[in-house]
């Protein structure tokens, strides 16, 4: 686990007092993403039970959802300590996700399931959210009639805004034909090893129009020689597409701009 900038009730408190016109985004390691949009927080693949990690689930209390992109990517002992102090919080998962994550613990009544095609609506304090399904590759998508897609991205929009979270996808045909319609803001993409090469991930940001990209590391690399290479090929290669490379537990708001 990298080092956090900031941890515990710090972090906690940072988030709470957050309350932007965009959203704002903080990177938990791995393919962890917090999402907040005015009074409304979003998890999106936290991975909090590990050794140094920069939240401990049991001091979450203002979860309004957590999203989890596959049943390798949830970390169930976290999103059910999360879920028993966010007592107004749903696990939005896979379809075919559920029985292992009720089998670890988290109750059908706390989960949401959905597949492709499909959107989630939240509202609360007179805001509206909206979460849709789109497939991921791991590295096939390996579509069942009963299961749907096992591997799902997630499109969160509040306003005209649009998050990307790919969770630990790859690039396949047709993915920048399904994410074109949705006019994504921001894009967080897994970079690295059976994840998206830097090329394909710099591609797929600009093929869909979005207006930030960000690369999500999940190797757990603390030298920055990714990070390095990364914005080496940006610079060099793709300098009219924005990016941003986050710390760990660092926040950003998405520029209004």
């Amino acid at each position: 686990m990298l080092k956090p900038v900031k941890t515990g009730a710090e972090l906690i408190e940072q988030i709470d007092r957050t309350i932007s016109p965009t959203p704002a985004l903080w990177w938990l390691g791995a393919n962890g993403f917090i999402m907040r949009f005015a009074t409304i927080t979003f998890y999106l693949d936290p991975q909090l039970s590990a050794a140094g990690a920069p939240l401990d689930p049991d001091a979450i209390r203002h979860a309004d959802l957590i999203l989890s992109t596959q049943a390798a990517a949830l970390d169930a002992p976290a999103a059910a300590r999360i879920l028993e102090r966010s007592t107004n919080a749903k696990l939005v998962l896979p379809k075919s996700a559920a029985d292992a994550a009720h089998a670890a613990g988290i109750p059908f009544h706390r989960m949401t399931t959905t597949d492709a095609d499909l959107r989630i609506e939240y509202f609360k304090d007179n805001l509206y959210g909206r979460v849709y399904a789109i497939p991921s590759a791991r590295p096939a998508l390996d579509w069942t009639p009963l299961g749907g897609y096992p591997y799902l991205g997630y499109l969160i929009r509040f306003g005209r805004w649009t998050v990307y979270h790919a969770g630990p996808g790859r690039m396949y045909e047709g993915l920048a034909d399904r994410l074109r319609p949705f006019n994504v803001s921001v894009a967080l993409l897994p970079v690295g090893a059976d994840r998206f090469s830097i090329s394909e991930a710099a591609e797929l940001a600009i093929a869909i129009g979005a207006e930030w990209m960000v690369p999500v590391d999940t190797s757990g690399d603390t030298t920055g020689a990714e990070e390095n290479a990364f914005a080496a090929h940006m610079l060099g290669q793709r300098p009219e597409q924005q990016f941003k490379i986050f710390e760990c537990a660092e926040k950003w708001t998405v520029p209004e701009d």
